[in-house]
C-alpha cells in the first residue's frame, strides 16, 4: 500500500517560503542541552532537501507540555535550532517568538537557503485546541506546508493540521518512510511474521492487539499487561499491575488467537519483588504461582529463552513496549534479551514502534541493528491500528 499523498518532491519549492511541522520534542539536561538527537537527526533529510532546491526554511515544532500561557525558558527550542546547526552546518536561526511581529519580520528577512526554527508552539494553549486563528497566523508565513512530524501527525493540533486550510500541504521524506514502513509490514509483510506487545496496560494496547490478531503469525506479550491476561487464565498475580475489568477482553483476545490460528506466548515464569522500586529484589516464580505479596516487574529467564527463539524464526518483527521495568538494571533482563534477539536475527525486517521500545534498544546500544525505528510512539500505534492520522489526512492527494 503506497503512500497516498504528495510529498515534497511532488511540488516547486524553488525560491518557496516552506513552513515545514518538526518533530523537535527532544530531551533536554539540565543546562538545556539536548540528550537524544534522533528525531533531529530524522528531521534533517526533507530540511537538506528543502535548502537545495532553494526555500526559505520555516520551522515549527512543540517541546514538553508547557502551561500555554506563555513562553517558559526550560521548554524553548532553542536548544533543538543549536543542534540542528551543529548537525549539519546550516544557517539557522532561533526565533524567540512562533505568531507574533518578530516571527513575521524574521521570516521576510530571509535568504532562500537559510533556516528559522520558531519558538514552542505549545506556548500558546489555541495551539493544542487547533484554533484556526493560531493556524492562520502560521499559514500567513509560508508560501507551501510541509508536514515531516511522524510523532504528532495523530494529533488534531493547530501546527499539525490548521496551516493545511489555507497552504498547499505535502509530506516530508520521513513522514512518508514511516507511513509505508509502519503499513506494509501488514499489508505485505514476509512471514512468519512475529509481534512484540509490551507495556504496562491491555486497555491501552487494545485496539492494537486486535488488528495485530488479523495479521500476525505468532504475538508475544510481555509487560504489565500479561498479568491480566494471567487473570484470564485463572492464574493469580499477588500486587501485580492488573486490569481486572479487562479480562473478558483478554479471554476474546486469546480465543481469536486460536480461531485464527496465531500463536499468542505469554509469560511462563516471572521476576517479582515485594515492593516497586530501585532497590527491590528480584526472585523468579512460575506464572501460575506467584505469591500474594509480590508483583511482577519482567519476565523470567524461561520466558526470555522461549521469546528468543520464536524470535530467532521471523522474517518480519514488530516490537512496541518493555517486556519489565527495564528503567531499573536488575528488572531489564527481559526486555534485553527481546532486543538482542531482534538484533541477532540478520536475516529479519525489524521495525521499533516508538516510545519506550525505542529508549530500551538506545539503552542497550542495539539501535543501528534494528531495520527502522518509528519516531512516534502513539501515531505508530494508532497506524497499527488501522485508524487515520488526522495530520496525514490533510495532506494534498497523491
Amino acid at each position: 500500500m503506497a503512500f497516498s499523498k504528495k510529498t515534497v518532491r511532488d511540488i516547486d519549492v524553488d525560491g518557496k517560503t516552506v513552513l515545514e511541522r518538526v518533530d523537535f520534542n527532544v530531551p533536554l539536561d539540565e543546562d538545556g542541552n539536548v540528550t537524544d538527537d534522533t528525531r533531529v537527526r530524522a528531521a534533517i533529510p526533507t530540511i537538506q532537501y528543502l535548502v537545495d532546491h532553494g526555500a526559505k526554511v520555516v520551522l515549527m515544532s512543540h517541546l514538553g507540555r508547557p502551561k500555554g500561557d506563555g513562553p517558559e525558558p526550560k521548554l524553548s527550542l532553542k536548544p533543538a535550532a543549536d543542534k540542528l546547526r551543529e548537525l549539519t552546518g546550516l544557517d539557522v536561526t532561533f526565533v524567540p517568538d512562533t505568531y507574533g511581529d518578530e516571527a513575521k519580520a524574521a521570516v521576510e528577512a530571509m535568504k532562500p537557503g537559510q533556516v528559522v526554527v520558531l519558538e514552542n508552539v505549545r506556548f500558546d494553549k489555541r495551539e493544542k485546541k487547533n484554533d484556526p486563528e493560531i493556524a492562520k497566523k502560521l499559514a500567513d508565513l509560508g508560501d507551501v506546508f510541509v508536514l515531516d512530524a511522524f510523532g504528532t501527525a495523530h494529533r488534531a493540533q493547530g501546527s499539525v493540521v490548521g496551516p493545511a486550510e489555507y497552504l498547499p500541504a505535502v509530506a516530508g521524506e520521513l513522514l512518508e518512510k514511516e507511513v509505508d514502513t509502519l503499513t506494509s509490514i501488514f499489508s505485505d509483510p514476509e512471514r512468519p511474521l512475529v509481534a512484540i506487545v509490551g507495556g504496562s496496560k491491555v486497555s491501552s494496547k487494545i485496539g492494537v492487539l486486535d488488528h495485530l490478531l488479523d495479521s500476525v503469525d505468532t504475538l508475544i506479550i510481555g509487560g504489565g499487561m500479561a498479568y491480566t491476561f494471567f487473570l484470564a487464565k485463572g492464574y493469580s498475580v499477588g500486587t501485580s499491575l492488573q486490569e481486572p475489568e479487562w479480562v473478558d477482553r483478554a479471554k476474546e483476545m486469546m480465543d481469536k488467537a486460536e480461531k485464527n490460528g496465531v500463536k499468542l506466548l505469554l509469560p511462563v515464569d516471572n521476576v517479582v519483588a515485594d515492593h516497586f522500586g530501585p532497590d527491590a529484589v528480584g526472585v523468579v516464580v512460575a506464572s501460575d504461582s506467584i505469591p500474594d505479596d509480590m508483583m511482577g516487574m519482567d519476565i523470567g529467564p524461561e520466558t526470555a529463552k522461549l521469546y528468543a527463539d520464536a524470535i530467532a524464526g521471523a522474517k518480519t518483527v514488530f516490537w512496541n513496549g518493555p517486556m519489565g521495568v527495564f528503567e531499573f538494571d536488575q528488572f531489564s533482563d527481559g526486555t534485553k534479551a527481546v532486543a538482542e534477539a531482534v538484533a541477532d536475527n540478520e536475516d529479519c525486517t525489524s521495525i521499533i514502534g516508538g516510545g519506550d521500545s525505542v529508549a530500551a534498544v538506545n539503552k542497550f546500544g542495539l539501535a543501528d541493528k534494528m531495520s527502522w525505528i518509528s519516531t512516534g510512539g502513539g501515531a505508530s500505534m494508532e497506524l497499527v491500528e488501522g485508524k487515520p492520522l488526522p495530520g496525514v489526512e490533510a495532506l494534498l492527494d497523491a
